[in-house]
């Protein structure tokens, strides 16, 4: 495969997300990173790029900058990353994806529904990809669950139960600390907090894993913490279009909880269970018979999970690798759209956005139904009804 050309948005020094991103792109060797505009400060994004290795006249002072800058070049990005702050994803995307950009953007993908739409419609008519960072379905063992599903090894899926807890917002002297306000607030986070921070992947998770899309959920979200205008927890009950039922917990106030995303799926054959904090074992428990432990690396796998393992078994993997995997998709799909053919299956798994759009669905639902105590409603984007 002919390494691909890369730029990034957002994502520069002291980013959290950045050099997840920036390991996950040029791990496998993919890709060449071409092209940033790394931070809201001009002068201090130039200079970071270049301590990067961009050359000066691609290290930009913003993503309009870096627009058009590189909408014209011969060697363009042939993928650009989205990694700024939320309420900024759906312009960057929507102006890159005009230009004829593929893009990769955080989640969530946007703001709105509507929005949401407008990307996935804009993304078909210009015939480019545009993805989304849900990193953790990359994992070598979820994307495993996933093909034993696919197969039957778990006939009928009955329930999945899906978690995202943890405590890190829990300490009620860190309310005004600005690094964690800002999610608490409807003016810079929207109409929901921890649901749409981590809630979302733990539903995409789920989907991604069971094959299911969600049609209907009931919601009951709490502040537990009064200061706050936005949940800090969220249970919400799931129905899927599939016959599955769902179960998913997600909190920051959670004492304990360090990044608590587990999943769990029961089908008529069998039981599995993963956690992300101990991603190279897979628990799996056939009808009637003994508890098994899947190792990551193992002989035997699924060709879904052998094409996202790079280490021998018993070495940890852990989240830039999964965001790797997602890289090493794009990088198929991109390749296989330049030489006309189709995607390798297993290696054709990166979240599309439609999943982002469905995710803001979600969150709308979330809130809607909460707000209604509990009442059940349609979680499918209007588009997809």
């Amino acid at each position: 495969m002919a390494q691909l050309k890369w730029g990034l948005i957002g994502g520069g020094e002291g980013s959290q997300i950045g050099p997840a991103h920036r390991l996950g792109a040029r791990l496998d060797g993919l890709y060449e990173f071409v092209a940033g505009a790394l931070d809201h400060r001009a002068e201090a994004g130039r200079a970071y790029g270049q301590t990067l290795g961009l050359s000066a006249n691609r290290a930009y002072g913003d993503w309009r900058e870096m627009l058009e800058g590189e909408r014209n070049r011969p060697d363009r990005p042939d993928l650009v990353t989205v990694a700024t702050p939320n309420a900024t994803h759906f312009e960057i995307t929507r102006a890159f994806l005009q230009a004829g950009f593929n893009v990769l953007c955080e989640k969530p993908m946007t703001m709105t529904v509507e929005e949401g739409e407008e990307i996935v419609v804009l993304a078909s008519r210009a015939g480019r990809i545009c993805a989304v960072n849900y990193g953790y379905s990359g994992y070598a063992l979820v994307r495993h669950m996933r093909a034993m599903v696919t197969r039957g090894d778990l006939g009928a899926v009955r329930l999945v139960v899906a978690e995202f807890a943890h405590g890190h917002h829990a300490d009620a002297a860190d309310a005004d600390n600005p690094r964690v306000r800002w999610r608490y607030d409807p003016k810079q986070a929207g109409i929901s907090a921890q649901f749409a921070d981590c809630g979302i992947h733990a539903l995409h998770m789920a989907s991604f894993v069971i094959g299911q899309q969600v049609t209907r959920l009931s919601a009951d979200t709490v502040s537990c913490l009064p200061s706050r205008m936005l949940e800090d927890d969220a249970q919400v009950n799931l129905r899927f279009d599939g016959g599955a039922v769902g179960r998913l917990w997600t909190s920051s106030i959670a004492i304990g909880r360090q990044h608590g995303l587990t999943l769990q799926v029961f089908g008529e054959k069998g039981g599995l269970r993963w956690a992300q904090e101990q991603p190279n074992q897979l628990y799996w428990m056939p009808l009637g018979r003994r508890l098994e432990v899947i190792e990551r690396g193992e002989a035997g796998l699924s060709p879904e999970a052998d094409q996202a393992s790079r280490v021998t078994i018993g070495h940890a993997e852990g989240m830039p690798l999964a965001f790797a995997n997602v890289y090493k998709d794009l990088a198929e799909a991109i390749s296989a759209q330049k030489q006309g053919r189709a995607p390798d299956p297993s290696a054709n798994l990166y979240p599309r956005a439609e999943d982002g759009l469905r995710s803001m669905a979600a969150v709308f639902a979330v809130a809607a139904s909460s707000k209604a105590g509990g009442t059940w409603v349609d979680a499918r984007p209007p588009m997809f009804r």
